[in-house]
């Protein structure tokens, strides 16, 4: 006969149980990070796009033509094209979350600041004497921007391999999916922002009747401020949560040196076909959408003859499909899977809008028509990103996962990097945007055939692309 259990161990069993609930059990905390990190990507995304709105304004009031634009935009992906994203993923393994969080936020408030001070108007670095005797074809400001931009995208590069690794954490056996999803919509919202309100505020705080630029970069980098606070309030939380995991024996598993990254692990990445394909699919990809909201406000007007406020008002919508479908079709990729096929179909769609933006709209100029194939891109632009980034686990084995998307962010930033400075010499050179449109078609086109070759390889090698995530 089974003895009763003592007071004394009775209420052993019950903290026991009591240690066993963190705050990862409480969908309030979970969520409220979610909130946190999410937030600062929002005012990291809306600042990288705050003077694409304004591209004409700058030309108008720093002498800033589309080449030079397109120069300072590519700026932002320099120093991640030459090793630093890698950097990066070693210090997200070595030194973890929340160090690594608050390094990439002050990273781009620093960089922000940098990039305000190049074009403010108390700092003429138009007139800076050291700043003009070299590259004389870029102007001082262009030169202060483009290297504060340089520091603010690597901060913002490590910020979101960082956010993707602080959502594994706190949803492990949570609602994963779906946090992934929202983080990635909250984000895209910045866009959104970006397009909506700096035109808006420059407008606002014109300056004889000339558009203030340095108005709506300083309200974006102020919004980096406050990003920068919400992670000082999630590591607060991140403490308690680690000793959490440290009293029910899970955070050994948190720093496992099997799961760091290794140099070694490099050539075993580089070696996987697959690895390779799905690299090349990602930068040709990305480099026919973020090089894009760069030129769409300046293709808008010039192709439909409007305002620069009005054609920021018609392409801020582009992100919308994008923030509303997403995390739904991450929750479809979980439970019905297709991811394969998903991306194919994103591919098409993106050939198809850029097609229309090349030829179509150019001969019939209609606002209806270039609402219509803004808001259809942006569906492609829910497809592709969230069938792409759950289909890696499945083809590159766990222990060397976190290097494998370090190395893909990698490669992806080599062409945002030189995408822009193409497309703004194609603009400069063929005085127009029908050129620099059939390129985004084509990186299209060459993405379909890749995301055919992922579907032919899954089926050959039996990856499970096309499969539910959800067992």
């Amino acid at each position: 006969m089974k003895q009763a259990a003592l007071p004394h161990e009775t209420l052993k069993l019950f903290m026991v149980q009591q240690l066993k609930t963190t705050l990862r059990d409480s969908a309030i905390a979970r969520w409220t990070v979610l909130i946190l990190v999410a937030s600062m990507m929002f005012f990291a995304y809306m600042f990288v796009d705050i003077l694409s709105p304004l591209a004409s304004v700058l030309n108008d009031t720093l002498g800033w033509d589309q080449g030079v634009f397109g120069t300072y935009a590519s700026a932002e992906y320099i120093l991640c094209v030459f090793g630093f994203l890698i950097f990066a993923g070693i210090i997200l393994d070595k030194m973890g979350v929340r160090f690594t969080g608050l390094l990439s936020a002050g990273l781009m408030v620093l960089g922000a600041s940098i990039k305000y001070i190049g074009i403010s108007d108390w700092f003429d670095a138009n007139n800076i004497v050291w700043l003009n005797s070299w590259w004389t074809a870029m102007p001082g400001s262009a030169k202060m921007a483009a290297f504060g931009f340089m520091i603010f995208g690597c901060g913002c590069e490590m910020a979101g391999t960082t956010v993707s690794k602080i959502l594994a954490k706190w949803f492990k056996g949570k609602e994963m999916a779906l946090a992934m999803g929202l983080e990635m919509a909250i984000a895209r919202i910045g866009v959104f922002a970006a397009m909506a309100f700096s035109p808006a505020i420059s407008e606002h705080f014109a300056v004889n009747g000339q558009p203030s630029v340095v108005a709506s970069l300083l309200f974006a980098a102020l919004l980096l401020v406050v990003g920068l606070l919400n992670f000082f309030v999630f590591t607060i939380m991140d403490t308690k949560f680690d000793k959490q995991l440290v009293a029910i024996g899970e955070a050994t598993d948190m720093h496992d040196p099997e799961d760091e990254f290794h140099v070694s692990d490099l050539g075993k990445i580089f070696s996987s076909k697959m690895f390779w394909i799905i690299a090349l699919l990602c930068v040709l990809y990305y480099s026919a959408i973020f090089p894009f909201q760069r030129f769409a406000t300046n293709f808008l007007e010039e192709t439909l003859m409007i305002s620069n406020a009005e054609a920021s008002g018609l392409f801020k919508w582009f992100p919308i499909l994008a923030m509303v479908l997403t995390p739904f079709l991450g929750m479809f990729i979980d439970y019905k899977g297709k991811g394969a096929s998903m991306m194919m179909i994103g591919a098409v769609i993106m050939v198809i809008c850029h097609s229309i933006f090349a030829f179509v709209l150019p001969a019939y100029p209609s606002k209806t028509l270039a609402l219509c194939t803004i808001l259809v891109l942006g569906v492609s632009f829910s497809l592709v990103p969230a069938s792409m980034w759950p289909s890696v686990p499945k083809i590159i084995d766990e222990k060397i996962l976190g290097s494998a998307y370090c190395l893909i962010f990698w490669v992806q930033n080599i062409g945002l990097c030189l995408v822009p400075m193409l497309i703004g010499s194609l603009r400069v050179s063929t005085d127009g945007y029908v050129v620099p449109m059939i390129v985004f078609a084509s990186f299209g086109v060459l993405a379909f055939l890749l995301s055919l070759a992922l579907k032919v390889e899954d089926k050959k090698k039996g990856y499970g692309l096309e499969l539910p995530n959800k067992k």
